[in-house]
């Protein structure tokens, strides 16, 4: 708890001599995939690429089955879709999930029953070696078998879910059913999907805490709400974590959504600004649960806004390109609709310029599609990370 409480100046110092150690450490490693570079702030981290999961996917393809990658006291290899292939190591928590365990309230005496899978993806040894870490005892369900599941908690008294945030429901419903006691659950973990507010409330009503927490199979632990603390999601305290206009590794102010970058301050296997795919933002302030480290909203959406016009993809890569080539621009949108007999492109530009021919050259060339140019006002394009918007409705 002292980590999740000191000063954000205290924090961002030992990050950043754990980050210099850490690049010590991957420049060292014969065929390591990172650049060598310098890194005297945090901020620093900018001049590094971003690692997207298509070039990890490339990077073990070529050399398996990590990549070439730092891995050290690898203890299991998980395979998950892409395919992308991840270690889990031999070090204690190894993923992290112990700190949004005890920040909900879990103790050595709680029974725990963990229904993520145990088979090729490493959610459910993420959340085991949590739980392992404050010394819980755990039944390693896993997902489906839903009677069983209710039989299971009501013969051993198990006090904690672990799982997605629907599906302790669906077990006590189950329960319900069959006559079986569950009341002795009063905390569910959950995570891997969307925990709307009526699921918490309606396990509130049944006196279940029900928490939740953002993490990745490739970098572990991210965020984590407390028990005292929903508004947001603490970020955990071995992650530097960057919000960046999608395509690009450039910030975005505080509160504007944008593509989370992670670099992860694991020795065994550490990433470099790795991107995890998904839309967040940064929040102003601090929990309410004492916890001192900034944090995010929840999921807003997916980074990777691809779409295919006419046979090609339009990227959000390639308008971080068309904004960077022209100074008078602060932001672009590309839009995509259907007017009833084709396809139809619109770009919008935020700018002071006045004569949308001007772009048309560079868009033409970057796009390598023909569209229409709006120019808009700056200031006036929403902050909600979207970069490529395809509004086509496929009947």
């Amino acid at each position: 708890m002292s980590l999740e409480t000191r000063s954000q100046d205290e924090r961002e110092a030992a990050q950043l001599v754990a980050l210099q150690g850490l690049m010590a450490l991957v420049q060292d490693h014969n065929g390591s995939c990172f650049p060598a570079g310098e890194v005297q702030e945090l901020a620093d981290l900018r001049k590094f690429p971003v690692l997207r999961k298509d070039t990890l996917h490339d990077w073990q393809v070529s050399d398996p089955p990590l990549g070439g990658m730092l891995a050290e006291n690898v203890s299991h290899i998980f395979q998950s879709p892409g395919p992308i292939y991840e270690p889990g190591g031999s070090a204690p928590d190894f993923w992290r999930m112990g700190r949004f365990l005890r920040a909900m309230g879990f103790t050595a005496a709680d029974i725990a029953q963990n229904t993520f899978s145990y088979h090729f993806t490493p959610a459910g040894m993420m959340f085991e070696s949590g739980a392992s870490a404050i010394g819980m005892t755990v039944f390693p369900a896993g997902p489906g078998n839903t009677a069983q599941q209710a039989e299971v908690a009501a013969a051993i008294g198990t006090t904690g879910y672990v799982g997605t945030p629907d599906y302790l429901a669906t077990i006590l419903a189950k329960g319900e059913e069959a006559g079986l006691d569950l009341s002795r659950i009063n905390k569910a973990a959950v995570s891997a999907g969307p925990l709307f507010p009526q699921i918490r409330q309606g396990y509130a009503d049944k006196g279940i805490l029900c928490r939740q927490c953002y993490g990745t199979a490739d970098a572990g632990l991210i965020a984590y709400e407390s028990a005292d603390g929903i508004e947001g999601m603490i970020i955990d305290e071995d992650v530097i974590l960057e919000v960046v206009v999608p395509g690009t590794g450039d910030p975005v102010a505080e509160g504007e959504i944008g593509e989370v970058l992670v670099t992860v301050l694991n020795p065994d296997y550490p990433l470099l600004r790795f991107s995890t795919g998904d839309l967040s933002a940064l929040m102003p302030g601090q929990s309410a649960c004492g916890r001192t480290n900034r944090r995010i909203v929840g999921w807003r959406g997916r980074a990777d806004q691809a779409t295919k016009v006419k046979g090609m993809f339009i990227r959000p890569e390639q308008v971080a390109t068309l904004v960077a080539r022209h100074a008078d621009v602060d932001k672009a949108r590309v839009e995509v609709s259907h007017n009833g007999s084709g396809d139809q492109i619109t770009v919008q530009l935020e700018t002071d310029a006045t004569d949308a021919a001007a772009f048309a050259g560079s868009v033409s060339e970057i796009l390598k599609l023909r569209a229409q140019i709006d120019l808009v006002a700056k200031g006036s394009l929403p902050r909600d990370g979207i970069v490529v918007s395809d509004i086509r409705k496929l009947e």
